[in-house]
């Protein structure tokens, strides 16, 4: 299987192409967009702040290429993020993919400390991508900014409030969790991605 992995001004990237490697798949790591098109599975990951990534991936087209991409794509973290219509940090319009905003979270309790970082629960889940999974399954977050729960959510976590811990739309998924980060759950999240039937 030829994957390959969106490469931009976004921190984290070589963990995710380390994760897979753990599944047996050695991806690409381009921006290239012919082998971008031809690929049979993108990944969109990283860390980053939503304002200079937007435009750095406007300087060279990469915005128009993945809301073009026909195959199953899965962004993560700042990938889902960027994937949404608008984010509210630095303001900035984004791809458009999904109808919906990204929000700052705002404490309202104490011990509600922002970045959320560390790991959660699943609730809700309904996608292929979380087969074979149970009620309670954990994954790792670190996120100061947030997707409410709308209707492409496909699964959900309560964190100040309840949030989309993962989206679906089409060919495009995205989770706002790290499955690489995320041990053995993580794991099988990716092999389901990869495992998508087209």
């Amino acid at each position: 299987m030829n994957v390959a992995i969106v490469k931009y001004n976004a921190g984290n990237i070589y963990s995710v192409v380390n994760a897979l490697k753990r599944l047996g798949i050695t991806p690409e790591l381009t921006d290239d967009a012919e082998q971008l098109s031809k690929a049979d599975r993108v990944l969109f990951p990283g860390q980053g702040e939503a304002g200079s990534t937007m435009a750095y991936l406007r300087s060279r087209g990469l915005d128009r290429l993945i809301r073009d991409l026909k195959q199953p794509v899965l962004g993560i973290c700042i990938g889902q993020q960027l994937m949404c219509g608008h984010s509210e940090e630095s303001d900035t319009d984004c791809l458009g993919i999904f109808d919906t905003e990204v929000l700052k979270f705002r404490p309202e309790k104490h011990e509600d400390k922002v970045p959320h970082m560390g790991w959660n629960t699943l609730a809700r889940t309904s996608s292929p991508l979380f087969k074979g999974f149970g009620t309670d399954e954990f994954v790792y977050f670190v996120h100061s900014y947030y997707v409410p729960v709308n209707p492409y959510t496909i699964a959900v976590t309560d964190y100040v409030v309840p949030f989309s811990a993962a989206l679906h739309k089409d060919n495009f998924y995205a989770t706002q969790f790290h499955p690489e980060k995320s041990g053995s759950v993580g794991e099988r999240i990716l092999k389901n991605f990869l495992d998508l039937t087209v």
